[in-house]
């Protein structure tokens, strides 16, 4: 368990850069229809899915690089669970129906970042080692 227990800061670091990603991804496709258009955006964009957009692109970025990671995190979870309660959770109440599954992940996970921080593998870890 130990050798399994030096590797949980990379471990991390790996969970935070590919979750954020894949939020980007989102944001991507809302702005710039990368690498598709979103199904089901209205266009243009209303200034609600237009701020998420790029807040899903821009605060992804930053948590993929690991700077300010927990500030950004917990603006990240929040927009995730006004999200879920927008736009899923008035379409039934099992999220696997209401197609909430993602929302209610980045929602978590960008919490738990609040909470642990980046990991080892971040700019945020870098600042800190600095002298």
């Amino acid at each position: 368990m130990e050798r399994l227990a030096v590797w949980a800061p990379r471990v991390l670091s790996l969970l935070r850069i590919v979750t954020a990603l894949l939020f980007m991804e989102h944001g991507l496709m809302k702005l710039f229809h990368f690498p598709a258009a979103q199904p089901g955006a209205p266009d243009p964009l209303p200034p609600m899915l237009l701020a998420a957009g790029w807040l899903e692109v821009v605060g992804g970025a930053l948590v993929a690089v690991g700077l300010f990671t927990r500030p950004i995190a917990f603006v990240l979870s929040g927009q995730m669970a006004v999200a879920y309660f927008l736009a899923h959770a008035s379409q039934g109440f099992w999220p696997a129906l209401n197609g909430g599954e993602a929302a209610i992940l980045f929602c978590f996970v960008f919490l738990y970042l609040v909470f642990q921080g980046p990991g080892e593998w971040s700019l945020d870890a870098q600042v800190r080692k600095r002298p």
